[in-house]
């Protein structure tokens, strides 16, 4: 432990899985001729970058509890795995999404984001934002293969920036934000396979038969808040569905009638 240079690594060049966590190191170089590298962790340590060398076979990488700032210079094409939790990134911006075209789960828990911009990959199917100060959600049209969105802790206060374009998204955990109208519910419409939604300690969960108005938005939902609904809840959902498209009805034709 405590270890602030690992230049002897460099003649280790077959090593396979590397754990440095808990250390003092600022520099990767010397990982650069690891060119067999399956799996690193450095968590723990001083980086202030995440930047290294392209390693053809790397695909997992831990750089959580750092001081890294930016995502930069990460460019490993067969990464799969790649977690940057507890460090002092503000923007996704840097992302080289033309590299990482295998990455599949990405852990950005804890860290300072204010937006999603800069993270649309591709191939990727867990998204981990939580504990960030993200106030707005952009650039999500491309994550096509997401199956899981974790933005607990944050600071939305609205859900643009959802699209139909995220065809795959199932688990939505939204706890814990500014969210205070069930207006702003309506617009993950546009998510075909959502099937678990959190939205527990936002205040539009306070609101009267919230459990029931959430169901007549999103009728696919299988769970809220972990909890799955059941039939008597499915059933009166579909009257109030009912009931309030008889009384639009009613009004539409109301409102023809007036116009002649």
């Amino acid at each position: 432990r405590d270890l602030t240079d690992i230049s002897l690594l460099q003649c280790f060049i077959h090593l396979r899985y590397v754990d440095l966590s808990e250390n003092k190191l600022q520099d990767l170089s010397p990982l650069s001729s690891l060119t067999h590298l399956l799996w690193l962790k450095v968590d723990g340590n001083l980086l202030t970058s995440a930047c290294m060398q392209e390693l053809p076979y790397l695909q997992i990488i831990s750089f959580a509890h750092n001081s890294i700032k930016d995502m930069e210079g990460i460019t490993h094409p067969r990464l799969a795995n790649l977690s940057l939790k507890g460090n002092k990134i503000q923007t996704a911006l840097g992302l080289s999404h033309g590299q990482l075209f295998s990455l599949q789960i990405l852990e950005l828990r804890g860290n300072i984001l204010e937006s999603t911009a800069g993270l649309n990959l591709p191939k990727l199917k867990n998204l981990y934002l939580a504990q960030n100060a993200i106030q707005s959600l952009e650039g999500l049209e491309g994550l096509e293969q997401l199956t899981t969105l974790h933005l607990r802790d944050n600071q939305l206060e609205t859900l643009d920036g959802f699209c139909s374009s995220m065809k795959c998204l199932q688990y939505l955990n939204l706890r814990n934000n500014g969210i205070s109208s069930l207006q702003e519910v309506e617009k993950l419409q546009v998510l075909p396979m959502l099937q678990a939604l959190v939205l527990l300690d936002n205040p539009c969960s306070d609101e009267p038969n919230y459990r029931l108005e959430v169901l007549v938005l999103l009728p696919h939902l299988q769970r809220l808040d972990k909890e799955l609904f059941e039939e008597e809840e499915r059933a009166e959902a579909n009257k109030i569905c009912q009931k309030r498209w008889e009384e639009e009805k009613v009004r539409t034709a109301q409102s023809g009638e007036k116009k002649e």
